[in-house]
Order: structure tokens, then C-alpha cells, then sequence
């Protein structure tokens, strides 16, 4: 950031991102990426990527196994997978992103998928959110719901990813 942003200690991501877009008449995504960095909250200034999946699951080991599983499955599509941890989840890529898997409370995971056009059947559920990162998601409360029919939609994410 410049000299004049730093003097102004904003408190907030959101005053730095309105001021970079106002006095800098940058785009909403580049003043993010510039806020995140400048406070160091954005995944690549983490030193420890899984330090990033340990902070997720503080207060929710409990849902620990089932990331583990998941990743587990998915590792076995293929070798052009990218995981990418972030703040609150990790984001599964091939081509494009495929699927986020979330710790979202203390008691439910929740997978995030990128089925767009597809109609929501069985485990899955339409997100209906306008910008949303997935169009569908599988609500998981305990490992014994990490069944085949969750792991073939992740699969089928994946297909529609290359």
C-alpha cells in the first residue's frame, strides 16, 4: 500500500478496500488481494499451509476424520489436483476450483461444489446465493455420511473441473 494508506491505521479489511478503490480506482479483486496481504490474513502469507487446516479445526476436532477421508477419496482421481487451504476452508482444484471442504460449525461439514445446470438430487442440495463459490452443497454430520454417493458427486465435480 502507499505511504498515505498506511498512515491512516485503518482498523478494518472493508476501509482498506474502499480506499484503494476510491483513491486508486482499483478493481474490487485487486484491493482485496492488497488488503489481505497487507494484513497478512491471505493464505499465501501463512509460512504453513496445514497451519491453515490446524486453525480451522480448533474447537472442531471432532470434524477433523471427516476432511481426512475426503481427502483421502479425492487425492484418488487423479494427479492434476491442487488443494489450496484457506482461512475457513480448503479449496479443491484441477483446471478449475471443484469443491471447498468446510468445517462450517462445530457439529456440521459442509462440501461446496461446482455443479452449475445441475438439479439437486439425493445428498445434494442447490445453493441458490447470488456470487456464490459452488452452486450445490452435502451437509456431513458424522463420518458414516461420507458414503459412495457423496464421494461420486465430488467425482463428478471433478470431471466437469478439466
Amino acid at each position: 500500500m502507499d505511504g498515505n494508506c498506511a498512515k491512516k491505521n485503518f482498523s478494518k479489511h472493508g476501509e482498506i478496500i474502499k480506499y484503494l478503490k476510491e483513491e486508486h480506482s482499483l478493481t474490487h479483486g485487486f484491493a482485496n488481494l492488497i488488503a489481505l496481504k497487507a494484513n497478512g490474513t491471505d493464505a499465501g502469507s501463512v509460512a504453513n499451509q496445514d497451519d491453515l487446516i490446524i486453525r480451522q479445526y480448533a474447537g472442531k476436532e471432532y470434524l477433523k476424520p471427516i476432511y481426512d477421508k475426503l481427502m483421502a477419496e479425492i487425492k484418488q482421481f487423479g494427479q492434476d489436483i491442487e488443494v489450496a487451504p484457506k482461512n475457513a476452508y480448503v479449496s479443491v482444484r484441477r483446471k478449475k476450483q471443484f469443491t471447498i471442504l468446510q468445517p462450517a460449525t462445530k457439529t456440521r461439514f459442509e462440501i461446496g461444489l461446482n455443479l452449475k445446470g445441475h438439479a439437486a438430487e439425493g445428498k445434494l442440495e442447490a445453493i441458490n446465493t447470488p456470487n456464490a463459490m459452488c452452486s450445490h452443497k452435502i451437509n456431513i454430520l458424522t463420518i458414516e455420511d461420507v458414503d459412495q454417493e457423496v464421494i461420486d458427486w465430488i467425482k463428478q465435480a471433478y470431471s466437469h473441473a478439466g
